[in-house]
């Protein structure tokens, strides 16, 4: 198989940090003000993207699939549960992402979201059956449009002088700030290691991912707050006409959503060869779009907050244990059926993270939800392996 370079997997993860998604989470975050709703965006993507490192080493040391390493940790039949929640999960943040995208470029150019949803449908199954490793050179041309593009939306953003300042209120709390934050980049934990097990170098490959993902996640998450506090506008179409940006504003729209949903559908297709080998990645991939797109055309799709925190109290607790495993107790489940002291500890974790919801802390629901789960795996691994040192000691003569 083709090996991907570090640069390829930088471009890779810029491509999906430049999303629509991002900067209408950006927006939410305005009621804190500039100072402090940065703050809480560093936070949580600093939270997130450690998380997301972690994850996708796993993957770029074993050479397996995000969903294939969660066999270490939760035996075959465990993996296959997490992997039909990631193709669930997929499908709707593909579903999403159009339906967010085409939004906004009927914004833009009204002849109706139900075609852009179409057209933007149609470029991703392209980007698909061009495939990942041969979309280098389009990749490169792309994420430099994209760059450029965003770097004039900031212009205008930050320095088009329209002397609008909306003012702070206490809607939303920092600690729920920062729990958005995480959110975002705790969706790709599940994913990550589909691009880093065909890395070079694994390593560095992971970290320049993750480095790169995490600014320009933060840097979408400023545009969208910046809009709301500057312009008074959180409607992104709307920013881009009054900047006068609008086939310039069009391109940003549709190649954004592209370049990130691409990894959501490319992802479900690896999730559904692990569920079962006979499904092929490419087709189902394909297949993800087309749902994706009937998704995004017939139903409604504006706040996704809630779908955001159910994607962080599965997931977390999931790359918690593991993380647990492949670091600190070196365990291996692969070879079992079912691991269900794992599967036992990341419902406790499910659990604990929906009641964390109900408690506003000020680092978010995710790290203590994490610490919490990766203490309860590594006291419970060192217990087997400590009962298991006494149990062989009384067999030896």
């Amino acid at each position: 198989m083709k090996k991907t370079s570090v640069f390829q997997n930088s471009l890779i993860w810029f491509g999906a940090g430049v999303s629509i998604a991002e900067i209408l989470t950006g927006t939410y975050f305005a009621p804190l003000g500039m100072a402090k709703g940065f703050a809480a965006i560093l936070l949580g993507h600093l939270i997130g993207c450690t998380m997301m490192f972690f994850a996708g080493l796993i993957g770029g040391r074993t050479g397996l699939s995000a969903m294939e390493t969660s066999k270490l940790s939760f035996g075959k039949k465990g993996s296959l549960w997490f992997a039909a929640l990631n193709v669930l999960q997929l499908v709707g943040w593909t579903a999403i992402m159009i339906y967010d995208g085409a939004l906004a470029a009927n914004g833009i150019a009204g002849v109706g979201a139900w075609l852009w949803c179409l057209v933007i449908g149609a470029l991703i199954l392209v980007w698909i059956l061009i495939g990942l490793t041969d979309l280098g050179r389009i990749n490169q041309v792309v994420m430099v449009l994209l760059f450029v593009l965003t770097l004039v939306m900031c212009k205008v953003i930050f320095f088009g002088g329209n002397g609008i300042m909306t003012a702070q209120d206490d809607s939303l709390s920092f600690g729920a700030a920062v729990e958005l934050a995480v959110a975002m980049p705790l969706s790709w934990l599940p994913l990550i290691s589909d691009y880093t097990r065909e890395a070079e170098k694994p390593f560095a490959a992971t970290l320049a991912s993750t480095v790169t993902y995490g600014v320009v996640s933060c840097w979408m998450y400023l545009i969208g707050m910046g809009a709301a506090i500057y312009t008074g506008q959180s409607d992104i179409a709307q920013i881009l006409l009054q900047a006068g940006l609008g086939v310039v504003g069009l391109l940003i729209v549709v190649f954004s959503t592209v370049t990130t949903t691409f990894l959501d559908a490319w992802s479900a297709g690896i999730s559904a060869e692990t569920i079962a080998p006979k499904f092929k990645g490419k087709q189902v991939a394909l297949i993800v779009t087309v749902i994706g797109t009937v998704g995004a055309i017939v139903f409604p799709m504006d706040d996704i907050t809630d779908f955001l925190y159910l994607i962080g109290s599965v997931f977390a607790p999931m790359i918690a244990v593991q993380i647990a495993d492949a670091f600190i107790l070196h365990s291996d489940a692969s070879a079992k059926e079912l691991s269900a002291s794992r599967m036992i500890i990341w419902l406790v974790g499910f659990v604990i993270y929906r009641i964390l919801m109900n408690i506003d802390f000020v680092l978010g629901n995710t790290l203590p939800d994490m610490l919490i789960t990766m203490f309860i795996t590594v006291v419970w691994g060192l217990s087997v392996e400590k009962n298991k040192s006494k149990a062989e000691d009384k067999r030896s003569p």
